[in-house]
């Protein structure tokens, strides 16, 4: 019978058993609270979706103000000018060679 345990020692191992158990739990318990719900990270995800998408069409947006001001710059400004130019350039090319 000395290798049976006693009474106390039974319960001393019990006791170190229920501590390592509390611990473990303990340690599920605070990965659990780091871990994020699957409901919020799709709300989240979804948010950004809506994000990037707004700023794609915003970015298309000014992508044709863009354009348009080039067409506009071109039109009003550029033609114009060398509608001016080329007159004077003509006459002034013509007249140093006679």
């Amino acid at each position: 019978m000395p290798d049976e345990p006693t009474l106390g020692e039974v319960v001393r191992r019990f006791d170190e058993r229920f501590a390592d158990v509390r611990d473990d739990i303990q340690q599920l318990g605070r990965r659990l609270d780091e871990k994020v719900d699957q409901k919020l990270y799709d709300l989240r995800h979804e948010a950004l979706a809506a994000r990037v998408a707004t700023l794609e069409t915003l970015r298309e947006k000014d992508t044709e103000k863009i354009v348009a001001t080039r067409r506009w710059l071109i039109g009003a400004v550029i033609v114009p000018l060398v509608g001016i130019l080329l007159p004077v350039i003509i006459l002034l090319t013509q007249g140093s060679g006679s």
